[in-house]
């Protein structure tokens, strides 16, 4: 799986011209937004698996950290640079205008967020792959052919699958859902740059607390069929 994606990635970074995106409508792309404890990365590996098995449409990917990995790579930078750009959660506005008068170094941050939201948004279209978290849902918000996808779960219940799966006690896990929910909004107001009080539209969210995996992906396939994701596409043809 590691030798497939790294070929997909460089097969997409190396593409000098854009016949292949005209050759169909953007996507297909499925988001998968979570809160901290829902097991997102899970439940889009077995996604990715059941629509690479059942589907007429082979050579689906799961996209997480590779998209700062791949960002980096088009940026030359090391990737933990643009993951601590995107993590700054305390940054204040006197810090702002610090950095706008080190001018060469408030444009690098400018043009590392807006690659990495390239970057994604190429994915997206692109298509065939499941993007989790980044923002995606909202970057790629006006593809037809998509699926958003929010996992939530009562907060107990969260803390408890952090502690499962981390070996950490109740106190760790409850600092590391507060740590990496404030640098998830640091970064969406980053990426997005204005975060509302709208409440956020998905197509459809799960209580992870009340689904198995399997019964999530069952209804998801579901889905993808109902709003008919996977039409105006040929059949795929794998390229590894």
């Amino acid at each position: 799986m590691g030798n497939t994606l790294i070929a997909y990635l460089n097969k997409r970074l190396l593409r000098t011209n854009s016949l292949e995106r005209e050759e169909k409508p953007p996507g297909p792309v499925i988001t998968i937004s979570r809160q901290v404890g829902c097991s997102g990365l899970e439940l889009a590996y077995a996604l990715a698996e059941r629509l690479n098995k059942t589907s007429s449409f082979e050579g689906w990917k799961v996209l997480s950290k590779e998209i700062l990995h791949h960002s980096a790579r088009e940026l030359d930078v090391d990737p933990e640079r643009i993951s601590k750009i995107f993590k700054q959660t305390d940054r204040t506005s006197f810090d702002e205008i610090l950095n706008a008068f080190t001018e060469k170094r408030y444009k690098s941050d400018k043009k590392i967020k807006k690659t990495v939201v390239d970057v994604i948004r190429g994915f997206a279209e692109d298509g065939f792959c499941i993007i989790v978290g980044r923002a995606s849902n909202v970057i790629a918000a006006d593809i037809k052919n998509s699926l958003h996808i929010r996992l939530v779960a009562p907060e107990e219940e969260r803390i408890e699958s952090i502690m499962q799966k981390n070996g950490w006690n109740r106190t760790d896990s409850i600092k590391f859902i507060n740590r990496v929910e404030k640098e998830r909004f640091a970064y969406r107001h980053a990426v997005v740059l204005q975060v509302t009080e709208e409440p956020e539209i998905f197509d459809l969210t799960f209580n992870r607390s009340k689904f198995t995996t399997e019964m999530i992906v069952d209804m998801i396939m579901v889905a993808i069929h109902e709003k008919k994701v996977l039409e105006g596409y040929k059949e795929k043809i794998d390229f590894f």
